[in-house]
C-alpha cells in the first residue's frame, strides 16, 4: 500500500481509519477532512465509505432523519449531498468526484403562484424541496449534479458532466445537460444496446 498511496497518504490514511472507528463506527472509511452536518438526521448502512472533502447536511423540517443512504455506497472525493425533505440513496451506488445531489434549492421557480421574486436576495428566499431518489447500482460519474425532485432508476449509469433534471429510468446510460438516455441494457443479448432516436434527433 505503501507504493499506492507513499509515506503521507499512509499517515492520512491510518488517521482517517482511527477517527472513522472512534466517531463513526458503522461506516467502513471516512478519509479526512470531513464535513457533516446534522448527523442525527443522516443515516447510512454497512461497508460506507468517503473520499476527501466530502460534505453532508441535513436541514430537516420536523427533526427525521431525511438522507438515507444504503449498504455498500462508496463516494470519492468532494461529493457534496444536501437533504431537507428527503435523500434516498440505495445500495451497492458508485459516486465519482466532484458530484453535487440536493433535495431543496433557494426560492421556487415552477412558473405559478408560488414563483420567488428576483427581487429578494436568493439567500434570503423560502427554501423549497422535492425528493431525490437515487436507486439500487447506480453509477455517477465525475462531476454530475442531481437537481430536487428527481429519481434514478436502478442499474442506471450517468455520465460525467451530466446534470440529472428529470427521472431517469432503470437500467440504462444516461449523459448530457438535461441528462437523456442513450444506451439501454439488453438482458436477453447482455449488452447494452444504443436507443434509437426521434425525429428530432433526440434519443427516445
Amino acid at each position: 500500500m505503501i507504493k499506492t498511496y507513499g509515506i503521507w497518504g499512509m499517515f492520512i490514511l491510518i488517521r482517517s481509519w482511527i477517527f472513522t472507528k472512534i466517531f463513526y463506527r458503522s461506516a467502513k472509511l471516512m478519509l479526512l477532512p470531513v464535513d457533516i452536518r446534522g448527523r442525527k438526521h443522516i443515516k447510512w448502512g454497512a461497508n460506507f465509505t468517503m473520499g476527501f472533502g466530502c460534505r453532508l447536511e441535513s436541514y430537516p423540517k420536523n427533526g427525521e432523519v431525511v438522507l438515507h443512504i444504503g449498504d455498500n455506497v462508496q463516494l470519492q472525493d468532494a461529493v457534496h449531498i444536501t437533504a431537507r425533505s428527503r435523500v434516498v440513496i440505495g445500495n451497492d451506488v458508485l459516486m465519482a468526484s466532484k458530484i453535487y445531489i440536493s433535495d431543496c434549492s433557494h426560492g421556487e421557480y415552477s412558473g405559478n403562484e408560488t414563483d420567488s421574486s428576483p427581487m429578494i436576495r436568493p439567500g434570503s428566499r423560502e427554501l423549497s424541496s422535492k425528493d431525490v431518489v437515487i436507486g439500487d447500482r447506480v453509477w455517477l460519474g465525475e462531476f454530475v449534479a442531481v437537481l430536487p425532485g428527481v429519481t434514478i432508476g436502478e442499474g442506471t449509469i450517468v455520465g460525467t458532466n451530466s446534470v440529472v433534471s428529470k427521472d431517469l429510468p432503470a437500467n440504462v446510460i444516461a449523459v448530457g445537460i438535461p441528462a437523456r438516455p442513450i444506451k439501454r441494457f439488453n438482458f436477453e443479448s447482455g449488452r447494452w444496446e444504443l436507443i434509437p432516436k426521434d425525429p428530432d434527433g433526440l434519443f427516445k
